[in-house]
């Protein structure tokens, strides 16, 4: 990894910067931080993405802004593409032409299609995408590693945070505590597997690959796996609430869009930076606990 001094000299912009992840690295990078909104720049309308980056000269750049909304994506699947796909199109090739890197978030909901996968996903295995926001995600996979030579793709998976919500509002943690302290039902899908992921964890772990030069596609998420019904339960076991809480079916939840049944990303890849390897699950949930106490205490 390059020198300290390297390190504090080094130029980063980050797209989507008041969001989970964005707002944790502009935290926790070294060098010139340059936190972008989409105000700044808008993935939907990318036209200012050149003359924006030509002018700021980040030797980094970090997309962290998405189209997120799983279900929305299936009505308007236009607007899906044109932030996760043709956005980034124009961010890889602006990059490319000024000799930026690249680092762009992907997900793992880009698998999903072998219904009978129990074996975490690696980096090479074909994906699967089941909806339009998954496919409009993988297109700009594809559009960043085909276009610009210095990049990096990180999938991850099922993040939480208390720092900056974008768009979604919320997180699953403060959703679950939200819903049992007003004492209603919870009816949590238990047939949904994947990796809650800490975007603490995630960024730190980021922000150690943006130094190295091993360019291309990395699973970055907490390590294990667990339902989201698992998950609450794990939730409201450490917070001490007591909740009428009880397994259903993707089927019976009755989201538009499908999700993946199991899609726990394999970190074979990432494990072989140190920097890289991250906590179990439930270690990173002890982890936003204590910082969400923190937060909460009197100074």
């Amino acid at each position: 990894m390059p020198g300290g001094s390297v390190l504090t000299s080094r130029r980063y912009a980050v797209l989507g910067s008041t969001g989970q992840l964005g707002s944790e690295l502009c935290r926790i990078l070294p060098g010139k931080m340059m936190p972008l909104t989409r105000k700044d720049l808008d993935l939907a309308q990318p036209s200012n993405a050149r003359p924006l980056l030509k002018e700021l000269q980040p030797d980094v750049l970090i997309n962290c802004a998405a189209y997120n909304l799983v279900d929305r994506a299936e009505q308007e699947p236009g607007a899906a593409f044109a932030v996760n796909a043709y956005g980034v199109r124009e961010l890889a090739l602006a990059c490319r032409d000024l000799g930026c890197t690249l680092a762009h978030f992907s997900t793992d909901y880009v698998f999903g299609l072998d219904e009978t996968r129990c074996t975490p996903y690696l980096e090479e295995d074909a994906p699967g995408p089941l909806s339009v926001y998954a496919l409009s995600k993988l297109a700009g996979e594809y559009l960043v590693r085909a276009l610009c030579p210095k990049h990096f793709v990180v999938r991850t998976c099922g993040l939480y945070s208390l720092k900056g919500q974008g768009g979604k509002g919320g997180n699953f943690v403060e959703t679950m505590l939200q819903l049992a302290r007003a004492e209603k039902p919870l009816r949590i899908v238990n047939d949904q597997v994947c990796t809650p992921s800490y975007t603490v964890d995630v960024a730190a772990a980021v922000a150690a690959l943006v130094q190295t030069d091993c360019y291309g596609l990395f699973h970055i998420t907490n390590s294990g796996s667990c339902s989201w019904y698992e998950f609450a339960k794990e939730i409201l076991e450490r917070s001490n609430i007591s909740a009428n809480v009880s397994p259903i079916s993707s089927k019976e939840f009755g989201a538009i869009a499908r999700r993946p049944s199991y899609s726990v990303l394999a970190t074979r890849r990432a494990a072989k930076i140190p920097e890289l390897v991250l906590p179990g699950w439930k270690d990173a949930l002890s982890a936003y606990f204590e910082e969400r106490d923190a937060l909460a205490s009197p100074k």
